[in-house]
């Protein structure tokens, strides 16, 4: 089943299409609203009332469609962050065309004015309820996924209808709000791939329209850039070695670059809990020869440890 209630909002935004026209196809004549109303024909309460039923019906589809299924990830991808796009914008457009309509037939039956009137201020009602309401269904059914490799736009109403865009084709990532939109915290953002920008998702109505952005931004990074998000871990965990100077009287490498001996003042600075040695000697390097002559393959000392 599919989120939010658009079953609910349905009912109550198709309900009054739905009374409005059988009230003109059935009751107008019997039951004026004010003496000597203008009536208009029975048949002009058809369309009203299928409108209102269509809306109706088709809530009650949205809100038991299924959602879109979740995208068969690659080898090596994960899902980094998904979004739903928020209804209150949606709403809030639909809930706008109520003072239009009412409007419309407040001018229609109620006064002398002529029909362009209320024909136009029910034609932007319309137009408001209309695309408002098909918003809103579309947010129902629409999903957004990004992952470490791709960026995804599903949307199920009958069929799926699924728009992905490889990370490494991305030429831009803009951010969109429009004055509705900056009111609630939404944003949008639209990803283009190419020059052209022929294959491209759009995001809509996300909060933290910011955030999700600098996420993208991110994972393209990580692709273009050819990081591993596993080394991230390691960052400075290297220090970089600092040189030996040859011509250093604390160095333990000649000028030639051969071993010198080990004084046990040498050992005992750098292992200060180890035993103190038995006598004052030196530790003297191992030759090639030395392990020629042992035999056993395994380095041999005389002296003392």
């Amino acid at each position: 089943m599919t989120r939010g209630l658009p079953a609910a909002w349905s009912a109550l935004f198709g309900a009054p299409f739905l009374a409005l026209g059988a009230y003109v196809f059935a009751f107008q004549s019997q039951y004026p609203l004010v003496a000597n109303q203008p009536t208009a024909p029975p048949l002009a309460g058809v369309p009203l009332a299928l409108f209102g039923l269509f809306v109706v019906a088709l809530g009650v589809y949205v809100q038991f469609a299924s959602t879109p299924d979740e995208p068969t990830m690659r080898d090596n991808e994960f899902v980094v962050d998904d979004r739903d796009p928020a209804q209150r914008s949606a709403l809030l457009q639909t809930f706008l065309s109520v003072p239009f309509l009412a409007a419309g037939l407040d001018l229609l039956y109620f006064t002398d004015y002529p029909l362009v009137y209320p024909t136009l201020a029910l034609a932007v009602g319309l137009y408001l309820f209309s695309t408002g309401i098909h918003r809103y269904w579309r947010n129902t059914l629409t999903t957004y996924v990004v992952t470490n490799r791709r960026i995804l736009q599903e949307y199920r109403f009958i069929s799926l209808s699924r728009t992905e865009v490889p990370l490494e084709k991305v030429r831009a990532v803009e951010e969109r709000q429009s004055v509705v939109d900056t009111l609630f915290g939404l944003g949008n953002v639209h990803v283009r791939a190419g020059a052209s920008g022929n294959l491209s998702v759009t995001v809509r109505s996300v909060y933290d329209s910011a955030e999700f952005a600098d996420e993208i931004r991110d994972e393209i990074d990580h692709t273009i850039n050819g990081a591993d998000r596993a080394d991230d871990r390691f960052d400075g965990a290297f220090v970089e070695s600092t040189p030996v100077d040859p011509a250093s009287d604390d160095s333990v490498l000649d000028a030639e670059g051969s071993v010198e001996p080990l004084s046990t003042t040498d050992v005992d600075a750098a292992f200060p809990d180890a035993e103190p040695w038995s006598d004052g000697g030196t530790v003297e390097p191992i030759s090639a020869g030395d392990d020629a002559a042992d035999g056993s393959g395994e380095a041999t000392h005389d002296g003392p440890l």
